[in-house]
């Protein structure tokens, strides 16, 4: 069930926080907000290209494939797509493509031939430039979009988590690859988290999309989640928190948590100790 604020609180421009009881309530709502956007792109562009991330997005996606979506969504016209990937191969046990396959992909008909999985086969560099070539293509024959405010791909969606140090995709506190502004994916070899090695989305590719959807649950995410949407924390560094740093240029960004995970937000802001973000 979808909750309100506890305490009256303002979305930044063009974004929406919708706060849920329970994990499974935020399943149900993300396959419902999924599924609409979906069908407003086939019908728009003819095309739906949606970039996920790994981790308990996943899970959180199971109920696209029940019913009524599992019959009722245009599954021919999706393109499938990754905002980051660690440098593994496809079948290990940290692949981002691995975990999708095993809990989505294969429940749904999905063409194979639609799901751009990063290579596994050549070094991060090379992974990177070669995805990058792959979605500029695409971006030609417009089954990416291109964005109106710069050259820059327009995923329909982009579905993300946040890690418990504001981190977005493969982009990490205080990383250089914040700041890239021309490359549209790049490579990691440092994560702070293994394994060290990854390929992610840059900040104005997730930025461009038409849609932006960020996922929390947990309350080791709070205080993240407080430091990237508060405007309490207006003139923090935004560079220590990756995540304050999705800000859609044309598009909207939605954020759904559950309760735990938006306890700071539900607080008074001035209870939370800034010290070391």
């Amino acid at each position: 069930m979808e909750m309100e604020m506890a305490v009256p609180y303002e979305p930044k421009k063009n974004s929406e926080i919708r706060i849920f009881e329970s994990s499974d309530d935020i399943a149900t709502d993300l396959a419902e907000y999924i599924s609409q956007v979906s069908e407003i792109s086939v019908k728009e562009r003819g095309y739906f290209a949606i970039a996920l991330s790994g981790g308990y997005l996943v899970n959180l996606m199971r109920k696209l494939c029940e019913a009524p979506y599992s019959k009722t969504l245009d599954w021919s016209k999706w393109y499938v797509f990754w905002a980051d990937e660690r440098a593994v191969a496809k079948n290990h046990v940290e692949s981002n493509y691995k975990l999708t396959k095993e809990g989505f992909l294969s429940k749904v008909p999905i063409l194979n031939g639609h799901v751009y999985s990063i290579n596994d086969n050549a070094t991060v560099e090379d992974a990177a430039s070669d995805y990058e070539f792959v979605i500029r293509q695409l971006v030609k024959i417009r089954t990416i979009g291109v964005s109106e405010s710069n050259d820059c791909p327009k995923f329909d969606l982009i579905l993300l988590g946040i890690g418990s140090d504001g981190h977005v995709a493969s982009l990490f506190p205080k990383h250089p690859a914040l700041e890239l502004k021309d490359d549209w994916v790049t490579y990691i070899t440092d994560s702070p988290e293994p394994p060290p090695e990854r390929i992610t989305f840059t900040l104005p590719v997730i930025n461009s999309a038409s849609n932006i959807a960020i996922v929390a649950s947990g309350e080791e995410k709070a205080k993240a989640l407080h430091f990237a949407i508060s405007d309490s924390c207006e003139g923090l560094d935004a560079l220590s928190i990756p995540a304050r740093m999705v800000q859609p240029t044309d598009g909207k960004l939605v954020w759904f948590l559950d309760e735990a995970a938006a306890s700071s937000l539900m607080a008074k802001s001035n209870d939370f100790d800034h010290q070391g973000f």
